[in-house]
């Protein structure tokens, strides 16, 4: 347990931030879900559309320290070349 008043408000805080991250990162896993999904089912729109709205997603957790940068830009990338995939 915290033994100074710093430390007591730093524990604080990580609550505060621990809360705030696990809610950006099921957004996130969420909106990776959906893509996933619409590239299931074979329909290239679907996949689209929803690749249009996960990607800012995930770059938004990436700039908020949620995942690392790389990890985001990979993860767009492999999901826009499977979407592309689709069309072909």
């Amino acid at each position: 347990m915290a033994n100074t008043s710093s430390a007591r408000k730093a524990a604080r805080k990580i609550a505060r931030r621990t809360e705030i991250n696990k809610s950006r990162r099921s957004k996130l896993r969420g909106c990776v879900r959906k893509v996933e999904e619409a590239i299931a089912t074979g329909d290239h729109a679907k996949a689209l559309s929803a690749l249009k709205e996960a990607e800012p997603v995930i770059m938004r957790c990436a700039q908020k320290g949620v995942v690392h940068g790389n990890a985001a830009s990979r993860k767009v990338s492999r999901l826009t070349h499977r979407v592309a995939k689709l069309r072909a």
